[in-house]
């Protein structure tokens, strides 16, 4: 399926596309916070196109072949843009990853390994010399969508966020 993906920076005219569909992929997870329990985080997943307002952060999308849009991540060149809690956002020579999420229609098509890539990707072209993100146990495909990758638990970077334990995830990129 990778090779029927376009991934590229999102347009504004999907951003309420893209936030509607990152709300329904996390409410949808067993075990997460429901947006009555964590209003202020849905808001952020519903409002996903402002990131693009920060200093060097891009939010990417998958489209499939067909122009559906099948998924979006932000990836933050800079971490002190990173917003999570933790001590991610004073790491140096690091890019990070946030906001993950495929429609559930086209899960297990490589879409979330294809954004993935793409973050790593610009982390290289950056020069940095890691890539930082976080996941949840509710997120247990993209968990292992992460080790897979390569990636690796962290817990210096674990936080707390609101009663969720948030674990913290490092990509040490060679050669950087």
């Amino acid at each position: 399926m990778t090779s029927r993906l376009t991934i590229r920076d999102l347009a504004a005219a999907e951003a309420d596309t893209l936030g509607q569909l990152l709300v329904r992929v996390y409410s949808g997870l067993d075990g997460f916070p429901t947006p009555a329990q964590q209003p202020g985080y849905y808001d952020m997943l519903l409002n996903i196109g402002l990131f693009t307002q920060k200093s060097e952060t891009r939010v990417l999308v998958a489209l499939t072949r067909e122009g559906t849009l099948a998924g979006g991540v932000v990836y933050f060149g800079d971490m002190a843009s990173y917003g999570a809690g933790g001590p991610a956002t004073q790491a140096r020579n690091a890019s990070g990853i946030r906001l993950l999420g495929v429609e559930p229609s086209l899960r297990n098509m490589g879409v979330g390994k294809a954004l993935t890539r793409a973050c790593i990707d610009l982390a290289r072209e950056r020069g940095h010399g890691q890539v930082i993100l976080h996941t949840t146990r509710p997120m247990k495909v993209a968990w292992g969508l992460y080790e897979r990758l390569g990636f690796r638990r962290s817990d210096d970077l674990d936080f707390d966020q609101q009663g969720l334990q948030v674990f913290g995830f490092r990509l040490i990129l060679p050669g950087a």
